[in-house]
């Protein structure tokens, strides 16, 4: 069966729009084009198109889609399997939130009592959860399964108090880090300002700290693309400002 830009726009709750736009940057292209003009598409577009929703609705970016589906080596089924993974873990999230504010009802109506421990135990095993499914195989590469799991343990023991400190903490870090990187010296105070409390945001969810570690860390922000294009996000250059900072910080610049 084949499909027009309205249809398929239709079919899949999208607008006509959009499907015009992923024509525009290569990543859903119509089979053909009608005598008339009009894009035409078929089963396989329909397919892709599925595919390119799965990836939008676990927060893909369509520059990072467009490099997956468009690789020689995208496989569609396997595809399929890691996207199941994926909407299953998003589930079982939702499903903490909802037996999390279950039991907050019951609290207030005097049925059982909360601590206030329970009370925030959903949200933080959501923050590891996306934690594992965005950094985890690289991180555990790294730094050793049990270092992992030593974290995680660290951050679900975590009073309120703490957690709203290290939160704190992590938007000092990056208003420092601005602030630091428009001197362009990573060994002026403001920079090494900046690398103290990063690392005092670390100990919050590292179970032990270490100069070789946390300048490690700092060198992963420069070679892995998602934590480089999140420190770059507002000033292009900032993650490796961040890394030289750290690495004076510990005496361990190369």
């Amino acid at each position: 069966m084949e499909y027009t830009v309205q249809k398929l726009a239709s079919l899949a709750g999208v607008s006509a729009r959009t499907l015009r736009y992923y024509d525009e940057i290569g990543i859903l292209k119509p089979a053909r084009i009608s005598s008339s003009g009009y894009r035409i598409y078929g089963q396989s577009e329909v397919d892709r198109l599925q595919q390119i929703l799965f990836y939008r609705e676990l927060g893909v970016n369509l520059e990072s889609i467009k490099d997956i589906i468009t690789d020689p080596s995208f496989d569609g089924s396997t595809a399929l399997k890691e996207h199941r993974q994926k909407l299953l873990e998003k589930r079982e999230q939702l499903n903490l939130l909802i037996a999390n504010v279950e039991k907050t009802i019951a609290m207030t109506e005097g049925r059982m009592n909360m601590s206030n421990q329970e009370k925030f135990e959903g949200f933080k095993k959501i923050m590891i959860d996306e934690n594992e499914r965005k950094y985890g195989k690289e991180i555990r590469e790294r730094y050793g399964e049990e270092t992992v799991e030593k974290s995680n343990a660290k951050v679900m023991n975590m009073t309120q108090e703490q957690y709203d400190e290290a939160t704190a903490l992590a938007d000092r870090v990056s208003k420092t880090l601005a602030e630091a990187f428009k001197t362009g010296d990573p060994a002026g105070e403001l920079a090494q300002k900046t690398a103290e409390l990063h690392k005092k945001w670390l100990t919050f969810y590292w179970s032990e700290y270490s100069k070789e570690a946390h300048a490690g860390l700092a060198q992963m922000y420069v070679d892995d693309e998602r934590f480089k294009a999140y420190y770059d996000k507002e000033q292009p250059g900032t993650a490796e400002f961040l890394r030289d900072a750290i690495q004076i910080y510990t005496g361990l610049k190369k």
